[in-house]
């Protein structure tokens, strides 16, 4: 009989091509927990996991399931598993869900993050998760900014040139911009799905609305304007985390 097991992995994707496997190489996320659980259950197994994170992007809480005939009991799945990853990868947590849980068809609310440190000089220590950007931001434009991204809206503006989606339709539910107060921002967008790079040419687009490079009027017109051309560079991948995905509560368990 199969089972559907859910995992919670976390990740530093600095190393790594992104999450979906691909045939050129075996440095992807999906491709390090497929070779893991082959080693574990002896099956080749298809991992599908919420969201296709690009390269270089880190994972606090991607959510990925798999169907599986082992009998490995549902609280030694991310034991047995973290041994097998490498280090920068981890499960942080293992369930058995229902047989129609699908990571991404059934996912509603997908979070993400991206780090800005504005000091002077970069941290060292924090140079593979933040965007150094060392120029005076306004803070207030940007957070005026982010809130015209609220609702639903076509972001063919935020989206890549080579998006194959049929639709660019989304809907933001919160779009907010948060400061540690040691000089570090973090641009939170919470919403019901997102395009390629979406986030990172948000995060870019915002940051030049903070360094004065257009107005929060310019912006508004951005998101009605539906051309890629004219909105802000895509901000490096380093800066960004798949923070949280959100699913109905009866499909958790």
């Amino acid at each position: 009989m199969l089972r559907n097991i859910r995992l919670t992995v976390s990740y530093d994707g600095t190393e790594y091509q992104g999450f979906q496997a691909q045939s050129h190489t075996d440095r992807t996320i999906q491709t390090q927990l497929e070779q893991a659980l082959h080693k574990l259950t002896g099956c080749d197994t298809n991992v599908i996991g919420s969201g296709r994170t690009d390269a270089g992007v880190h994972a606090r809480a991607q959510v990925v399931n798999f169907l599986t005939a082992s009998k490995i009991p549902e609280n030694r799945w991310a034991l047995a598993m973290n041994s097998l990853l490498p280090r920068d990868i981890v499960i942080t947590d293992a369930q058995e869900a229902p047989l129609d849980f699908h990571a991404r068809k059934s996912a509603k609310r997908k979070t993400y993050r991206y780090t800005i440190d504005n000091n002077r000089f970069p941290d060292v220590l924090q140079r593979r998760y933040r965007y150094h950007v060392p120029v005076p931001l306004n803070v207030e434009r940007m957070k005026q900014a982010l809130q015209l991204l609220l609702g639903e809206h076509d972001f063919t503006s935020f989206c890549s040139v080579k998006s194959t989606q049929k639709s660019h339709v989304r809907t933001i539910y919160e779009a907010e911009l948060h400061s540690d107060g040691n000089g570090v921002y973090h641009i939170y967008v919470t919403g019901n799905g997102f395009l390629y790079n979406m986030v990172r040419i948000i995060a870019g687009t915002v940051i030049e609305v903070g360094l004065g490079k257009r107005t929060v009027e310019q912006f508004a017109e951005l998101v009605e304007a539906r051309d890629r051309t004219k909105s802000g560079i895509t901000a490096p991948p380093h800066g960004l985390v798949l923070w949280q995905v959100d699913y109905d509560e009866a499909k958790k368990s």
